[in-house]
């Protein structure tokens, strides 16, 4: 008879089971001696910050509702009367208007002075010979502003014309009847002028030359 040998393999699964439960009853036992070394412990009560919260409450202002004005009426519509009084046949009267008559003619056409008037583009305004100074120089007081203690400005609007000459002058701001108007525009007529240059040629322009009359 042939002798049977014993498996080592077989033996060797039966020590691993060994192994593994004593295995897990060490961890069980350690498990138990942490928890009872460790079983008490202090606690600290974490301290709790008090925030002083202010809250400011602000007075809204009333706010104004702003009236708006009423709407405009509306125009009247003309409505059939009913009543009976007004009779149904009654007609508009014929009016004396003629429309064979032709329209009155157009007004004329503007004056050289009012033409010339029309803004002329220039590269160069017209200058005084001395400077606006010499108007200055120039300029005669009127006695009865003196007597009277007028000061201001008077606004001249001047036309000079290619050599240079004032042409025509209108009064834009006026200091009244005492004579300073007048008394502006001689001052401008007694100086001489370059006229306005366009490139390189002298052209007639409207300018505003301010006089002062000042008490001294």
């Amino acid at each position: 008879m042939l002798s049977r040998e014993k498996n080592p393999e077989a033996d060797l699964k039966v020590r691993y089971k060994r192994i593994i439960e004593v295995g897990l009853v060490l961890a069980l036992i350690l498990c138990i001696v942490l928890l009872q070394a460790f079983k008490k412990f202090e606690t600290r009560e974490l301290e709790k910050k008090e925030v002083d919260i202010k809250i400011e409450v602000e007075e809204i202002p009333q706010t104004e509702q702003v009236k708006m004005p009423p709407p405009p009426a509306r125009p009247a519509v003309p409505i059939e009367t009913e009543s009976d009084e007004i009779p149904e046949d009654e007609t508009i009267e014929i009016t004396d208007l003629d429309l064979t008559e032709l329209p009155p003619p157009p007004p004329p056409p503007p004056t050289d002075e009012d033409a010339a008037t029309i803004f002329v583009p220039y590269d160069e305004p017209p200058q005084p010979i001395g400077g606006f100074a010499a108007i200055q120089r120039n300029l005669k007081y009127p006695e009865i502003a003196r007597k009277a203690g007028v000061e201001g400005r008077v606004m001249v609007h001047v036309q000079i014309d290619e050599q240079g000459n004032v042409v025509n002058t209108k009064i834009l701001v006026s200091l009244g009847n005492n004579g300073c108007d007048e008394a502006a525009i001689e001052a401008i007529k007694s100086v001489n002028w370059k006229p306005a240059m366009q490139r390189d040629r002298p052209v007639k322009v409207w300018v505003a030359i301010p006089v002062v009359f000042k008490l001294k």
